[in-house]
């Protein structure tokens, strides 16, 4: 019985080592000074082939929107709001609203006054991936971009 057991155990993690979660975007992150107390932050998706993600201003539906927060410092100010590209739109008939999306890739855009010479501005991105079959649970990454 014991032997069964430990069999039956192997498989299970065996496979389980081997299974992946599929992550169809890929986040990178960098900033730029562009005066002498001011930088533009910029949050990039890389979305695979077949995948899209959602504008900041998709419809109504908070769910669908990727959102960008930026934690409260005291060594940087946000300037305006972040920005994005015109994204692609098309009709979603589920929740019956045109919507916009990015698919390939999109560049989020936040420009900060830095209240001292160096800053690291820190902040998470909610996002939503969907394919034309499925949408995946809701995402959260946490973004940590120094700025010099």
């Amino acid at each position: 019985m014991k032997k069964i057991i430990l069999t039956a155990l192997s498989i299970v993690l065996s496979t389980a080592a081997f299974s992946q979660i599929h992550a169809p975007v890929k986040w990178s992150y960098a900033a730029k000074k562009v005066g002498k107390d001011q930088a533009i932050v910029f949050v990039k998706a890389t979305i695979e082939k077949g995948w899209h993600i959602y504008s900041q201003h998709a419809a109504d539906d908070s769910q669908l929107k990727t959102s960008l927060t930026f934690n409260k410092d005291n060594n940087y100010t946000l300037i305006g709001n972040t920005t994005e590209p015109k994204p692609q739109t098309k009709f979603e008939p589920a929740i019956k609203a045109n919507v916009g999306y990015f698919e390939q890739s999109v560049i989020f855009q936040q420009k900060v006054k830095l209240n001292s010479a160096a800053a690291t501005v820190n902040g998470t991105v909610n996002y939503l991936v969907c394919d034309s079959k499925q949408c995946l649970p809701p995402e959260e990454v946490e973004f940590k971009i120094p700025v010099k």
